[in-house]
């Protein structure tokens, strides 16, 4: 593959930041007790709090925080979910904490509230770091062209990489998963929450399931991985969008087989011939990006390891994400969020179980 080098993407000054927004009904916080909480655990935060929020999450929820002159970002559950498990902020707090020292791509952790009576869950503050993120089309004066998002591209996968070739043991990370047995524990794990999140008859995500657990490969050496890793939760530099100052959404990062992480990546990454269900996930089908098989490529190529059996890890992913947004929609449909966005996610649980189904018909991860 070629890497011969080419100009850097620049982005003209009117190219809009992450916006934030008025926080959306039903997940308010309690700005007074923000406000004194604050003012009792941070030297120089004083007066009140403004908070706004990042709307465009389906997870953990995030606001922007204004206090003292400082800019900071807030990461709580999201209301009617268990606070624990794949919600659980402490223990994304404490991964940041661990990891921002030897890899500087991670926000700073600030603060960190197991409290839950100040705002009725646990939350942590981190710095916000400003920059462009890609969602589910391109920003309004950003030059995305296919030479620029080739570039782009190849950031994030190299990102990625860097991730995977981290020293967690000498970094002191050793406490923040069990990689023994990861694969298996994770196909076992999103089977049973697949199971017990079930509103609707997916056929093709119970035979993704039963593949799954009848094709188990074996493990590779464990990194740290992020679980979720994908355009939109990557800052991009302003001055040039080729350039990833951080990576956000730490929660369900852990110690494992980083073909599971990369598995779930390339579960995202829709091609153009790609159902429109799963373009929604962002925009890696425009022109300059590689395609799936191509994203293997490169990520072989920067970390030194084998993707021969990428499928499995493909039809994992594509698993796992289907599941992650079944509980999303059992959660709308059992009335504990309101949010619009949530009424229509069983049409892409299905898109995700078709693909599956498509890639273990074909054989490959390729469209």
């Amino acid at each position: 593959m070629s890497t011969d080098p080419t100009p850097p993407v620049v982005a003209p000054t009117s190219t809009p930041l992450d916006r934030d927004a008025p926080v959306r009904p039903g997940e308010e916080l309690d700005a007074a007790a923000l406000s004194a909480y604050l003012r009792d655990h941070l030297p120089g935060i004083g007066g009140d709090v403004e908070v706004r929020q990042f709307p465009r999450g389906f997870s953990n929820l995030t606001y922007l925080v204004r206090a003292g002159g400082r800019e900071m970002v807030l990461r709580r559950p999201p209301f009617g979910a268990a606070v624990r498990g794949g919600h659980d902020v402490v223990r994304e707090h404490r991964i940041l904490a661990a990891l921002h020292p030897v890899w500087p791509k991670v926000p700073r952790p600030v603060l960190c509230c197991d409290d839950e009576s100040v705002l009725g869950a646990p939350f942590y503050l981190m710095e916000r770091v400003p920059g462009i993120i890609l969602r589910d089309r391109p920003p309004a004066g950003l030059d995305l062209g296919p030479e620029s998002m080739r570039r782009v591209c190849l950031a994030a996968i190299d990102t990625l990489a860097e991730l995977h070739n981290v020293d967690w043991r000498a970094a002191g990370l050793e406490g923040i998963g069990r990689p023994e047995g990861y694969v298996a524990r994770q196909v076992e794990g999103w089977t049973a929450r697949w199971e017990k999140s079930k509103t609707d008859d997916v056929a093709a995500m119970d035979e993704a399931a039963a593949w799954l657990a009848a094709h188990l490969p074996p493990e590779g050496p464990a990194s740290v991985i992020h679980n979720d890793y994908k355009y939109d939760n990557l800052v991009l530099d302003p001055a040039d969008p080729a350039h990833v100052r951080a990576v956000l959404d730490w929660e369900m990062a852990t110690l494992g087989d980083p073909l599971m992480d990369l598995g779930t990546t390339l579960a995202y990454w829709a091609e153009p011939g790609d159902p429109p269900e799963l373009k929604s996930f962002g925009i890696t089908h425009l022109p300059g990006n590689l395609d799936r098989r191509g994203v293997a490529s490169r990520w072989e190529e920067r970390t030194g390891r084998d993707a021969s059996g990428i499928l499995f890890h493909y039809v994992y992913g594509l698993f796992k994400v289907g599941v992650i947004v079944q509980q999303i929609y059992a959660r709308y449909r059992a009335g504990k969020t309101q949010d619009p966005r949530f009424a229509g996610l069983i049409h892409l649980v299905r898109a995700t179980g078709r693909m599956a189904a498509q890639a273990v018909e074909r054989g490959t991860i390729g469209a």
